[in-house]
This record gives C-alpha cells, structure tokens and sequence, in this order.
C-alpha cells in the first residue's frame, strides 16, 4: 500500500527554528509570521505539525532544555555539592552567552512578560522553574561536604536566581567573561565543610 504524502519540510530542523525564534523574542514577542518565516512552513502547516503556538513553544522548551539548556542534567551528575554549583554556575554561562546561540535563556526571556491571557503558559514556565530548584535542593541533600547547617533548598534557589541574573545580563550586553568572573567570585562564597575535598 503506498505510502502518504512526503513531508516537505524537515521537522527538526523546523523546530529548530522555532526554538530559536522563541529564544530571541520571548513567547508574547513572537508572532505567528515570524514563526512561518523562521521555519519556512504556512500556519496550517505548522498547527497540523506541531499545534497551535503554545503546544509548539513547549515543544521549543523541550528542544531547549535538551540542546543548549541541559545544563540542569550536567550538574545533578556531579559528587559534590561544590562540584554541583560549579557545573551550574560555568555551563550556564556557556549557554546564556555562547557564540553560537542568541544571549539569554529561552525559559528566562520568555517569562519576563507574559499575557494574562497565556496564564498556562506561565504556569508552565514557573512550574520547570520549582522542578530545578527542587531537583537541585534533593542533589545537594545527599552530599557531604556541606556545612552543618546549611539550607539545601536555600540554596539551590540561590543558584536558579543567579543564573537567571546571567540570563538577563547576557541578553543585555553584558560578556562571557564577566559573567563568568561573577560565577568564580559566587563560588568562593560557597559554604564549605572543612576537611572535604572541593572537586
């Protein structure tokens, strides 16, 4: 039995694009035309595809989180906890403000300012943001070189803040390398456990 029509358009590639145009714009700030001309496809091709702009967004954030924003992953696989902040801190850096890729974070950029009216939207948005600092605070809770009487949770929400503040500074201008001086200068402040190693 023969086949249905070819795909005349490459769906990785399209969403791709897609990501990128969320990342660049935010998802109030993109437009279904700019979505149409980034991805080379019509609307109708783009809702039977992939939804409408919401469900097609989070697919973007999907994208994102897998590609250029996985840096979450990298630091739950650290052994310590400064090894943990470290990885954050430095490959969030590297994401925010790489050479290749817009400044700024797709998940960041995209909350700052969000219609009433996509309430799911930032609903969804809020809710990666609490699994992070979650998934964090549950990491450091099961290492040992933190000091008596230090908040996991604290901190991990310390370190979501900061590198949001990354995302927003590299969006803004600001450059790699002083970004990164401020992940160095964060890191130094890091509670630590005397006698532990610190790799």
């Amino acid at each position: 039995m023969p086949g249905g029509r070819p795909r005349s358009y490459d769906p990785e590639a399209a969403l791709n694009a897609a990501m990128l145009n969320f990342w660049t714009q935010g998802y109030e700030g993109t437009a279904m035309s700019d979505l149409t001309a980034a991805m080379g496809m019509s609307a109708p091709s783009i809702y039977a595809a992939f939804g409408d702009k919401e469900t097609l967004f989070r697919k973007a954030v999907e994208r994102y989180m897998a590609g250029p924003g996985s840096y979450l992953g990298a630091a739950l696989e650290q052994r310590t906890a400064e090894g943990l902040a470290r990885t954050f801190l430095h490959s969030a850096v590297d994401a925010v403000a790489g050479d290749h890729t817009p400044p700024g974070c797709l998940v960041t950029q995209s909350a700052l300012a969000v219609n009433p009216r996509a309430l799911s939207v930032q609903q969804y948005l809020t809710g990666l943001r609490e699994a992070g600092v979650a998934s964090l605070a549950d990491r450091l809770r099961s290492f040992a070189d933190l000091p008596t009487g230090s908040d996991p949770a604290v901190l991990a929400r310390l370190l979501v803040a900061v590198v949001q503040g990354f995302a927003v500074q590299a969006a803004s201008g600001v450059p790699r390398e002083a970004l990164r001086a401020t992940a160095d200068q964060m890191l130094l402040q890091w509670p630590r456990r005397e006698g532990r190693a610190t790799s």
